[in-house]
């Protein structure tokens, strides 16, 4: 990694020699116009991501340059960047808003500071994870006018927030907006951290993600007051620590893991039908009402979402979370919005992957969808080929697929051994 992160450094500074001015323009659009101090380290790190991979820095420097930026961020006079408050707020709505061009230049600058000293004496570097798990993932707007799904894959959860407890943890998740896209743009920014600040981390992995997913909800909701957002989002999220991998999700977002071929359930999805559900609804005062499909209130066809406080408490936003022993000889596990699940059965999924691993079984019409990863080593194709599927299967949402891989997808292969010949 030290040659990669010399030769990305040179080439960074060279772009950036020296701070950016007062009236010099941001290298990366803003997220937003004022940004709250609990917002500001998922909207920094989304932002110090995003210039950074555009530019090629090898993931885990990117990381460790990010989460180093913050941290000196997060050590400076940031009132001095507060915004005025708005005068017809009631007084438990008034939070510290900053102006985020002032802010988030001066982050930027931080982050060009630290690339700096970094390429004139590189620091010792935290080893990477023993364990990389290839990710294949694939998302496509499909029929739909917009593109509201969101999906965030973090191999280095730990090098990110500087966590040092010798559990190696990766993060995983998709998120499927509605409404527009930005409480799912906003999950996918903030759950993460979230979680990451979470004390129950280290001890409690499932409640952990519970509290990541209420605390975003929350921070989601004075944002959309403030802004006059109405939108929601179904999520689903994966934490892989140590020999556990652990599940939290809102809504008919999935995720399934695979172990030795075979379907193991990690979930059971909010739905507004689901019986439960139902029955909690009811007993708020609400109802279930079918119109083209079951709906909350008549309205949402989901019952539990990040946003959506038109409908709140109807619409749930208290995640559900599991934990599940990982034994060695798991397969995978793969995340998907309900553009996928409807259209594909979770039994079906393992034969759909193994297709995709041998590079047969393409439904008709995958040849477009596929062309582009052509070069793309085989595991990473699998994703493109069952969002190629669903829509073969009649899905007009948006479909969003992630497959990690917790053994490699040359083992599976190996083990699976050759196709058998039809009959």
């Amino acid at each position: 990694m030290e040659e990669e992160a010399r030769c990305f450094l040179r080439r960074f500074v060279e772009e950036f020699p020296a701070a950016l001015k007062a009236d010099d323009p941001l290298p990366v659009g803003l997220l937003s116009r004022k940004v709250s101090l609990e917002e500001l380290h998922g909207e920094s790190l989304e932002l110090g991501q995003r210039l950074l991979a555009a530019r090629d820095a090898p993931p885990g420097l990117r990381f460790l340059l990010c989460q180093a930026a913050i941290a000196q961020l997060l050590k400076d006079d940031l009132l001095r960047f507060q915004s005025p408050q708005e005068a017809n707020l009631e007084e438990e709505e008034k939070v510290v808003l900053l102006e985020s061009e002032a802010v988030q230049r001066l982050f930027f600058n931080k982050l060009i500071s630290v690339a700096l000293s970094w390429s004139q004496e590189l620091p010792q570097f935290p080893p990477p994870p023993s364990q990389s798990f290839q990710c294949s993932v694939h998302a496509i707007k499909n029929t739909r006018r917009k593109m509201e799904d969101k999906h965030v894959a973090l191999a280095e959860f730990n090098q990110l927030f500087g966590i040092q407890d010798g559990v190696e943890r990766a993060y995983y998740a998709v998120f499927d907006g509605h409404g527009g896209v930005d409480a799912a743009t906003f999950a996918a920014t903030h759950l993460h951290v979230a979680l990451s600040h979470q004390e129950a981390l280290q001890s409690d992995a499932a409640t952990a993600f519970k509290a990541a997913f209420k605390s975003t909800d929350d921070m989601f909701r004075h944002k959309a007051k403030r802004e006059r957002l109405r939108s929601g989002s179904t999520g689903v999220a994966v934490l892989i620590h140590g020999q556990q991998l652990t599940v939290a999700w809102l809504g008919d977002s999935q995720a399934m893991l695979v172990r030795r071929g075979e379907v193991v359930t990690l979930m059971d999805p909010h739905k507004p039908d689901r019986e439960d559900e139902k029955q909690r609804i009811e007993d708020l005062g609400g109802c279930i009402t079918y119109m083209g499909c079951w709906r909350v209130n008549g309205t949402y066809a989901v019952s539990r979402a990040i946003g959506d406080f038109d409908q709140k408490p109807y619409v749930s936003g208290d995640a559900d979370s599991s934990t599940v022993q990982l034994l060695g000889d798991e397969d995978y596990v793969l995340l998907a919005c309900d553009g996928f699940f409807d259209a594909v059965k979770p039994s079906e999924v393992p034969d759909l992957v193994m297709d995709a691993l041998r590079g047969t079984g393409d439904p008709e019409g995958a040849e477009d969808l596929l062309a582009e990863c052509a070069e793309a080593d085989v595991g990473h194709r699998v994703a493109q080929r069952l969002v190629c599927h669903a829509k073969a299967e009649g899905s007009s949402d948006n479909i969003t697929v992630m497959v990690v891989f917790l053994r490699p997808s040359g083992q599976l292969l190996a083990a699976a051994g050759p196709e058998s010949p039809p009959a």
